[in-house]
């Protein structure tokens, strides 16, 4: 089985008001300013996954600020998930406090809640006020939390904000139960494993491969592996940004064996996802 564990989706509503919401929400201003910037519908992705033969994708919402927006959006997602025969897992998006939200979502058959910026939204990771509900429901749930990691070096880009590398270790640190992802590598999250009292923190965080060719040589496969295992790391795309069969291909090439690559693509997000 091959899963895909980062993609995105938006309703016809939000295709039809991009130049309003460009004026409105300020990530997806950042992110969708270029009008060759792609936005991709469920059936776009399920097209996606028929050519680049992936059978099961993790659809992520967006770093909304409307929280009505974030309920239309989810539903959305939950919708297209119910009606895709299994082969798509909602994960789902909340307004800062909103735990109802999060509630109503769980209650509905979201399996996660993705991808998760909360700076980019106005909110820390560090206020536990904000953190806390998160971190508890998703301890006793299983839900999965995606977060948007980046790097804290090199150049500035479009969405490359959204998510501080230090409150997400301390979110980690303070919810050692919760089912974490890493988006993008982590931002480099893997290569702090090295220390020791961040090896046993990250123990059991996993780290997608989002758009790695943006960001990394292709050796990354090989030493994040090296240091985290081959159990920690699940392919993703990024998709509509890059298409699903060029990122798979990347897994491919990497200098992994055939059984690391058949956890990456596939089995570990299996597992984690209880398919």
């Amino acid at each position: 089985m091959i899963i895909d564990f980062h993609t995105h989706v938006f309703p016809t509503e939000v295709h039809e008001r991009r130049d309003e919401l460009l004026q409105l929400e300020p990530c997806f201003s950042e992110l969708y300013a270029r009008h060759d910037s792609r936005l991709a519908t469920a059936d776009d992705l399920l097209r996606s996954m028929d050519g680049a033969g992936i059978d099961v994708s993790v659809v992520l919402n967006f770093a909304w600020h409307d929280a009505a927006l974030c309920r239309r959006t989810n539903d959305y997602i939950l919708e297209s998930a119910a009606a895709g025969g299994g082969r798509l897992i909602p994960f789902c998006i909340f307004a800062p406090g909103d735990i109802s939200e999060i509630e109503r979502c769980l209650a509905s058959g979201a399996r996660g809640f993705g991808e998760l910026r909360p700076e980019s939204q106005g909110w820390d990771l560090s206020d536990e006020a904000l953190s806390e509900p998160l971190g508890r429901l998703a301890s006793e749930s299983g839900a999965v939390l995606l977060f948007h990691a980046s790097e804290p070096v090199g150049p500035a880009y479009a969405g490359k904000e959204g998510q501080s590398l230090a409150s997400l270790y301390r979110f980690i640190e303070r919810w050692p139960a919760a089912k974490v992802v890493a988006a993008h590598w982590g931002g480099g999250l893997p290569f702090y494993k090295l220390m020791r009292r961040a090896h046993e923190t990250l123990a059991n965080t996993y780290f997608d491969t989002a758009a790695t060719r943006f960001l990394y040589r292709h050796e990354v496969f090989r030493r994040a592996v090296d240091i985290v295992g081959a159990e920690r790391v699940l392919f993703g795309s990024d998709f509509p940004l890059l298409p699903q069969s060029r990122c798979r291909q990347e897994v491919d090439e990497a200098q992994l064996s055939d059984a690391e690559k058949a956890l990456i693509l596939g089995e570990n997000a299996r597992r984690l996802l209880g398919l």
